[in-house]
């Protein structure tokens, strides 16, 4: 063969290699693009032409897509109603991301920015069992502040993050505790009777966050938002605190960007409104 051929030949084989690899590569990213939709949707499970409508693709390369997922276990499918579902090799890694998750760090920028934006102390707290204590917390530069204890359990029934976690348990876990605990004053304007206690539950997930006076300290005042998990449990409560003389006027207009940050921290644990 003469040297020129030979060279176009070479020219050729690469540019098919080249081709290979960016059709591999697509197919790949289609084939995430599928996985991450069951991710994402609400639905527990989903129809071939649904995902081919939702990711613009052909019901044949959905169908090929599903085929692979499946035989690496990470899409199931239903015989009867020939719809898809999340496989047991998907829940493994998404079991293997939260053992591995560090919600203090993931928590952290959050927590700087309330604190910057607001000027007042942010924190993170988590329950355990009947009680809920701080685990991280922010403080900003201010001569009069609030600093907590972390690692001090204190009653779900007081303060703005112990009140947002009780509101978004489940509602037998709701009236276990109420049968467990009686309902403790810790200050003057601590809600001691379960009828306002209720009431006060059902208020905060109305509006999605929780406020308080001086219900657990006095002289403070703060306001809490729920981070729900992938599967839609409370996992935590991130609030803005500080001196009530001080914060008092300043709480609801903290109020939707805390609610935000606690979003996107259920966003970054896989769970989705």
């Amino acid at each position: 063969m003469p040297a020129q051929a030979k060279t176009s030949a070479r020219v050729v084989d690469a540019a098919d290699e080249g081709d290979g690899q960016s059709r591999s590569i697509a197919a790949v990213e289609r084939a995430m693009d599928v996985l991450l939709l069951f991710g994402r949707s609400a639905r527990p499970d989903l129809g071939v032409t649904e995902i081919a409508t939702e990711l613009g693709l052909t019901k044949a390369a959905v169908h090929r897509i599903l085929t692979a997922l499946r035989s690496r276990e990470l899409i199931a499918a239903d015989p009867v109603t020939r719809r898809y579902s999340l496989g047991h090799a998907a829940i493994s890694l998404g079991r293997a991301y939260m053992a591995r998750t560090d919600l203090r760090a993931m928590a952290g920028p959050e927590l700087r920015r309330l604190a910057a934006h607001a000027g007042e102390t942010a924190t993170l707290s988590v329950r355990r069992g009947d009680t809920r204590l701080y685990v991280e917390q922010v403080v900003p530069e201010q001569e009069l502040r609030m600093e907590v204890s972390l690692g001090i359990p204190y009653p779900l029934h007081a303060g703005s993050s112990s009140k947002v976690i009780l509101a978004f348990l489940r509602e037998e876990e709701i009236e276990g505790y109420l049968a467990r605990h009686r309902l403790e004053a810790l200050t003057a304007k601590t809600i001691t009777d379960q009828a306002k206690l209720r009431a006060e539950l059902a208020a905060i997930r109305r509006r999605g966050y929780a406020t308080s006076l001086g219900e657990r300290q006095e002289g403070a005042a703060s306001i809490a938002a729920p981070v729900f998990d992938h599967d839609g449990g409370l996992i935590a409560a991130i609030s803005v605190s500080g001196p009530s003389a001080r914060f008092r006027s300043h709480m609801q207009q903290s109020a939707p960007l805390l609610v935000e940050a606690a979003d996107r921290l259920s966003a970054q644990l896989g769970y989705h409104r």
